[in-house]
């Protein structure tokens, strides 16, 4: 028995990029994001810090991965769309972006745009 699949599905990987390789129509998705928090409200075990000193960290945003549509970049600023056509504003000295795999972005882009609006 010969099995085929309809549309075979290739995997690819994300790079990461600099911001000053972003161009306006790029597919992106956020990697990291990083948030700074006052010290006083770290816990930071055996050694106090300074209550003036902010602690830095670094997470993985729950839209990590969902594909973004660069429409203007203005560094440190991107701006972007996402597939149901809102806004977003990304401030790269907070945010670290991957380059998606364009045919692997269009492809999840669709899909993630939904049905057409039916029109009365």
């Amino acid at each position: 028995m010969k099995t085929a699949l309809a549309s075979p599905c290739e995997s690819t990987s994300a790079e990461l990029i600099a911001g000053e390789n972003l161009r306006c129509g790029d597919y992106v998705a956020t990697f990291t994001q990083m948030t700074e928090l006052p010290s006083y409200l770290w816990d930071g075990g055996d050694y106090t810090l300074s209550p003036h000193e902010l602690v830095r960290l670094k997470y993985t945003p729950c839209d990590a991965g969902q594909p973004l549509k660069i429409i203007a970049v203005c560094l440190p600023f991107v701006y972007a769309v996402k597939p149901d056509r809102s806004p977003v504003t990304l401030d790269l000295r907070r945010t670290q972006l991957v380059r998606l795999d364009t045919q692997c972005a269009r492809r999840t882009w669709k899909a993630l745009k939904g049905p057409k609006p039916v029109s009365c």
